[in-house]
Order: C-alpha cells, then structure tokens, then sequence
C-alpha cells in the first residue's frame, strides 16, 4: 500500500513547480529566449517536476510490488501498464524522463527553444500525471 503523506509530499513539490512554470509559460519567446534567468527557471523547475514524477513512480511501483524498475521510464510504464495512468500517455511521460535526462546529463546539448516548447505545450501532462494519481490513491 502507498504512503499517501510520501505522494502528497511530491505533488506539492510538483504542484508549486508547476506554478512557477505557468507564470515562466507567459512570456512571449523572445522575451523567454533572452533571459538566462526564465530560461535557467524553467529548466531547473521542469527537472524538479519530472524528478518528483519519477519518485512518485518508483513508490507506487515498489509499495504495490509491481516489479523493480531498472530505468526510471520503466517505472512510468509499470504505472501505466497497472492502469494508474492511460496507455496514450505513455509516449509523453517517458519523452519526459528522457528530457529530464539530458538537462542533467547532455545539459550542452538542450536547445533552449525546446524549454519554451515544452513550457506552451506539455505542462498538461504533468498535471494529468499528479490528476491520475490522486485519482487512483486518495
């Protein structure tokens, strides 16, 4: 059985990220694009959501004993593949983990009109992530 304080404890953490995120996915591109501080915000808080997402993950999986993930993007497919989540949200949530890989690992490598992208078009699926959870566990 999942520890609900644990889960609650990371949707806030998302939830408050999620804010910030939503006042960042305001600014027009240019004004995004030429500030290293919204950009540098909106990095740092997408990789605080999504690492909370995954530790939502792996706790779900490893109270409901539904296996030992070996990847963090397994962990999110054991949830989906147990129903928490739907299988059309697969594909998002393991770019997600990916994404979150290459902020901290190929940081050189993120393209930062990518994080204005991501800021317009994906913050619902975090959402629907923390929606699903509550749904399934309180």
């Amino acid at each position: 059985m999942v520890d609900k304080d644990i889960i609650q404890r990371k949707l806030s953490v998302i939830d408050l990220r999620l804010q910030n995120l939503e006042t960042l996915k305001l600014m027009e591109l240019k004004e995004f694009m030429a500030s290293f501080q919204a950009v540098d915000a909106a990095k740092y808080n997408l990789q605080v959501c999504i690492e909370a997402l995954i530790d939502v993950s792996n706790h779900v999986v490893a109270r409901e004993r539904w296996g030992i993930p070996s990847t963090s993007a397994e962990a999110v497919k054991l949830i989906i593949q147990h129903g928490v989540l739907g299988k059309d949200k697969e594909s998002s949530l393991v770019q997600m983990v990916k994404f979150r890989n290459r902020i901290v690992h190929l940081y050189q490598e993120v393209d930062d009109s990518d994080i204005y992208r991501i800021l317009q078009e994906n913050l619902d699926d975090i959402k629907g992530f923390m929606q699903a959870v509550i749904s399934n566990f309180f």
